[in-house]
């Protein structure tokens, strides 16, 4: 299986309501420095079942893929995903971290420093 038939099989994985970073799904994809892979894997995906919406930066900024319209925030609203004040994705609410939670307690730390 390639990087980016993995990605895609992670992305399939998270539920309505969670998110996912750049860097957690390369990391689960055996990748840890491929965020960017990952991001372009988002952006080429070829199927129209892949929640890719459901991706975004580690602090929770929306991708800027996404930017025109809209619509990333719209349907990360309409699965119940809230924001705070400043636009960003309420990660500590929202981050699926799946049944491998150690993967992802590295990128947690970096964030509340």
């Amino acid at each position: 299986m390639s990087f980016n038939d993995d990605v895609y099989k992670i992305v399939r994985s998270i539920p309505e309501g969670y998110v996912m970073s750049y860097g957690q799904l390369a990391r689960l994809a055996g990748s840890p420095r491929a965020s960017r892979a990952a991001g372009y894997a988002m952006f080429w995906c070829p199927y129209d079942d892949i929640p890719c919406h459901r991706v975004l930066y580690r602090d929770g900024s929306l991708s800027p893929s996404w930017a025109f319209g809209g619509k990333q925030r719209e349907l990360l609203m309409e699965e119940g995903v809230t924001f705070l004040a400043d636009g960003r994705v309420d990660m500590k609410e929202h981050r699926f971290t799946g049944p491998f939670p150690m993967l992802f307690e590295q990128e947690e730390e970096e964030d509340e420093e």
